[in-house]
């Protein structure tokens, strides 16, 4: 069963997800993380004047750590440079096929939460629940500012910028699948979202 979980920045898809796939015993996938770890190498390579194709980097998870080339980048692909830089990548046609293509390839078997901006709609449209997580604007500033120590008013801005990026790309545009449940979590409490969700997952099940 693939669970996908879409979503603007800052609605608590990762987190969200990641607690969902731990609840089922089912395995978490962090798509946004894939293409931070293709921004994070556009910046380094940048900076070296030495380009890596793209085929050839080496994007792996183990447990909570994200791996780019075998070195952990957990920590480096969550910083604002990275988040903008991310949203770029993830607007060219090449990058979103290669790593679209190594999606479907891990979810093909086994029991998956994966979270992103176009799972249920290019990913998996085939998933057997889609869920679009969103939440009020400033809401998602303020849990991006606690994360980043930037203030609510930066975030904010940055989000409504990605935002319209995100949902104007030719590829792949960020938009609610049509039979996607739209969980809003705007004042809900964590654990009540978490219970939603596997609530949703129970009944596709029976």
């Amino acid at each position: 069963m693939l669970v996908a979980i879409d979503g603007p920045v800052g609605a608590g898809k990762s987190t969200v997800a990641r607690a969902v796939a731990q609840h089922l015993g089912f395995t978490y996938l962090d798509t946004g993380a894939m293409y931070r770890c293709v921004a994070l190498a556009a910046i380094e390579d940048r900076a070296a004047d030495h380009p890596r194709p793209l085929e050839r980097l080496h994007i792996d998870f183990e447990g909570e750590r994200v791996l780019l080339d075998h070195m952990d980048v957990s920590d480096a692909i969550r910083t604002p440079d990275v988040s903008n830089e991310a949203s770029r990548v993830a607007a060219d046609p090449v990058v979103r096929e290669q790593l679209v293509d190594r999606q479907r390839r891990l979810t093909a078997r086994g029991d998956w939460v994966a979270e992103g901006r176009d799972i249920g709609t290019v990913v998996r449209p085939d998933a057997e629940l889609k869920v679009f997580l969103t939440a009020a604007d400033e809401e998602r500033a303020a849990r991006r500012a606690a994360q980043t120590g930037r203030s609510v008013e930066e975030e904010l801005a940055d989000l409504r910028e990605r935002d319209e990026r995100d949902r104007t790309r030719d590829a792949s545009p960020l938009r609610r699948a049509d039979d996607a449940v739209e969980v809003d979590t705007t004042g809900l409490p964590f654990d009540e979202v978490v219970r939603r969700i596997a609530a949703l997952v129970a009944e596709r099940r029976a």
